[in-house]
């Protein structure tokens, strides 16, 4: 079968994607992940089909005003769907759509009779558990939660009117709303596995049939790659460091992240590692080393803690090592994340981007590093991780052919 991934955002929205597509290229599927241009190395060296997909403006320059970040994004969004349909004229038997694409591929399926699928990094669907993931704020009350989570479709459904709009001329569809478009398939439906572990969020019990939670999806790597050998050589000299790293966050603030970390470590009397990212992290000597991208999955279970911006895949990885966290949330979905692994107890209450300081810093990680029930609750939440195959439950869906063409 010729599987076709859309996936559109920064490397925690992508990364993902190439182990799931790895998986189901061994189970004998031609796949194609399409994504913007920076992501092909990682779409390639998972042995994977490249298709393009136009970048998003969001991540350049400044952080624009409400008004002005509804019309970024609308823009963008109707940018993606005419990259989508050019990036499906290639070919597909199956669509799997993420959140970001997922509004688009509904119309790219009815258009073409290609079967879709959801594979989200998210829970979206409205439900009294939680508030939205994408709106940072606390549980409300069920009522309200729920509530919140529906009108946080319906702004996405805003954001999406202009790309569906135009989408669905270039197609030959007559006129059809977003949200109209949403709710035929929440009338149907439509399948979605969501690619995190229960050990996070477990599925709550008021959504609809169809929606499931099946297990991370882990970005390919070479589980043979020996570790760049200066970072051999640190992680040997001395106790257990810490990893600091702020992903694709925090663009711009480097020099003073990098001064405050230090700061941090040393008050905490930590060895550390700076993970460069975004911000450009850096510093150096005996007790601090600054390094690029390397795999978590290789690195973190020879750490002693993270502190992280609390994006999805971060935030699994560190759970999935059994490492305590120090989440720094930034924005979007990563405080939903960072107070799940609060809950846990994997992690202290989490430190706001704009309220973190080498005191505070210094004294989580004190804390989780010395105390040693963080570590046993991120250790159970690994065992629980472990007994989980996100990949595999994807692989078996697509083979059980459960997956009708008016999907």
């Amino acid at each position: 079968m010729r599987i076709l991934i859309a996936a559109a955002g920064s490397r925690g929205d992508v990364a993902p994607y190439t182990g799931l597509g790895a998986r189901l290229r061994r189970a004998g599927h031609d796949v194609a992940l399409a994504t913007t241009e920076h992501f092909a190395p990682l779409v390639r060296d998972a042995g994977l089909e490249f298709r393009a997909l136009p970048a998003d403006p969001r991540g350049r320059g400044g952080a624009p005003g409400g008004r002005e970040l509804m019309r970024t994004a609308a823009a963008f969004v109707t940018d993606l769907g005419q990259g989508f349909a050019d990036a499906a004229a290639d070919g597909a038997d199956l669509f799997l759509l993420t959140t970001t694409t997922a509004p688009l591929g509904w119309h790219l399926t009815e258009a073409t009779g290609t079967p879709s699928l959801g594979v989200y990094l998210q829970p979206t669907a409205p439900t009294g558990d939680f508030p939205p993931v994408v709106t940072g704020t606390r549980s409300l009350g069920r009522p309200v939660n729920r509530a919140a989570g529906r009108l946080a479709l319906r702004m996405a459904d805003r954001v999406y009117a202009q790309g569906v709009a135009e989408l669905r001329r270039r197609l030959g569809l007559p006129p059809l709303a977003a949200s109209a478009m949403r709710r035929r398939r929440e009338q149907e439906s439509w399948p979605v596995l969501h690619g995190f572990s229960t050990a996070l969020v477990p599925r709550p019990a008021d959504w609809r049939p169809g929606l499931e939670v099946v297990g991370t999806w882990w970005p390919h790597h070479d589980p043979t790659a020996p570790l760049p050998a200066d970072l051999e050589d640190f992680l040997r000299a001395g106790p257990r460091p810490v990893l600091i790293g702020f992903g694709s966050m925090a663009a711009g603030d480097g020099e003073r992240l990098s001064e405050l970390a230090v700061r941090a470590l040393r008050r905490a009397g930590l060895r550390g590692i700076l993970q460069s990212g975004s911000a450009g992290l850096a510093a150096g000597g005996d007790d601090v080393l600054t390094l690029g991208d390397v795999p978590h999955a290789r690195l973190f279970p020879r750490l002693a803690a993270v502190v992280h911006h609390a994006g999805a895949g971060t935030t699994a990885a560190a759970l999935r090592a059994g490492i305590p966290s120090v989440p720094v949330p930034v924005t979007a979905d990563q405080p939903f994340w960072a107070r799940r692994l609060a809950a846990l107890g994997a992690a202290p209450a989490p430190i706001p981007y704009r309220s973190l300081t080498a005191e505070r810093l210094a004294d989580a990680l004190t804390r989780v590093v010395r105390q040693s029930a963080y570590t046993r609750a991120a250790t159970a939440g690994a065992r629980h991780m472990a007994s989980e195959d996100g990949a595999a439950r994807v692989a078996r869906a697509i083979e059980r052919s459960v997956l009708p063409r008016s999907v």
